[in-house]
């Protein structure tokens, strides 16, 4: 499974292979095949949702009325299972940030609140009867896969794919400012779903990566995570409100969130320095490059003696 173009590979026919990949591997992830540990499970079915999706951003215009169909469905779906992964992904938050501030609290009350947050996780899992609310999904993912075969993708080549690069990476520009300007969590978590859907168009274009779009995804991938930390900060801090000693978390909490926001700002600064048809004309020079390959193979192909 490669969640990228092939050379070679119309892009219609690219799009849905990739699309029914990630199903299925959501699918096999919720279903528990050759998984040992559920938390983990739900994660990496989650990321196959995101990338589902960052598919859909890509070729949105060309299908119109069905991708806010296929959107939604999908959009729904990892909204359940955020809602099973934030308890896992706020422990492990806080892990991190007591090892990070180690010796800036007390460590009974660091426990306490762990065992806490733990308790709360496994509880909620045991009113919904995850195990079967998983295997659901799993089942509705599958029915879905059939349906991919039938999108209404015609465009071939770069042009199939500029509009929605460019629209993506318009968004993310936009995204920033606003978390600028209106430094809120919300505005920050929309600035962050931006930034995971550009760097999974630019994943999609592993093939032809030059050194520069090494760095330049690199780069993407650090400003998401930098953004995925600040919105788990920001989970964990409703989440620790409601315990009954807290102690010096909160202030930890905003101390780290400044450092990982500060960080974003400078890396979004780099990212979104040039403009999107600049951008789009740039990877368009890659992607003509790399075809060309496909031209110059078979040429050598037909000229080499038998």
């Amino acid at each position: 499974m490669a969640y990228r173009f092939k050379l070679g590979e119309p892009v219609p026919e690219g799009i849905k292979r990739i699309v029914r990949e990630e199903i299925e591997a959501a699918a096999r992830h919720l279903s528990g095949q050759g998984e040992t540990d559920r938390d983990e499970a739900v994660h990496e079915a989650r990321k196959s949702i995101k990338k589902i999706r960052g598919v859909l951003r890509l070729v949105r215009q060309e299908l119109g009325d069905i991708y806010r169909v296929e959107n939604a469905r999908f959009r729904d779906i990892g909204r359940q299972l955020s809602q099973f992964r934030d308890a896992g992904a706020s422990i492990e938050t806080f892990d991190a940030l007591r090892k990070r501030y180690r010796g800036e609290m007390d460590g009974r009350t660091l426990a306490s609140i762990r065992r806490r947050l733990k308790a709360r996780k496994k509880q909620a899992e045991l009113q919904v009867n995850l195990a079967a609310v998983l295997d659901g999904m799993a089942a509705a993912l599958r029915e879905a896969a059939p349906g991919v075969s039938a999108w209404p993708l015609a465009k071939d080549g770069f042009a199939a794919i500029a509009p929605g690069l460019e629209a993506t990476f318009r968004e993310g520009q936009r995204s920033m400012s606003r978390a600028r300007k209106h430094p809120l969590p919300e505005n920050y978590h929309e600035w962050r779903k931006r930034v995971k859907a550009h760097w999974y168009h630019i994943r999609l274009l592993e093939s032809l990566w030059s050194p520069g779009m090494r760095m330049y995804e690199k780069r993407l991938k650090d400003l998401e995570t930098a953004l995925g930390e600040d919105h788990n900060l920001v989970v964990l801090h409703g989440k620790v409100l409601v315990e009954p000693e807290i102690g010096q978390l909160p202030r930890l909490i905003r101390k780290y969130q400044k450092e990982l926001r500060d960080n974003a700002l400078d890396l979004g600064a780099h990212i979104y320095e040039e403009k999107p048809g600049h951008f789009s004309r740039r990877v368009q020079q890659l992607w003509d490059g790399w075809q060309s390959t496909k031209t110059t193979g078979a040429k050598a192909a037909v000229s080499a003696p038998v």
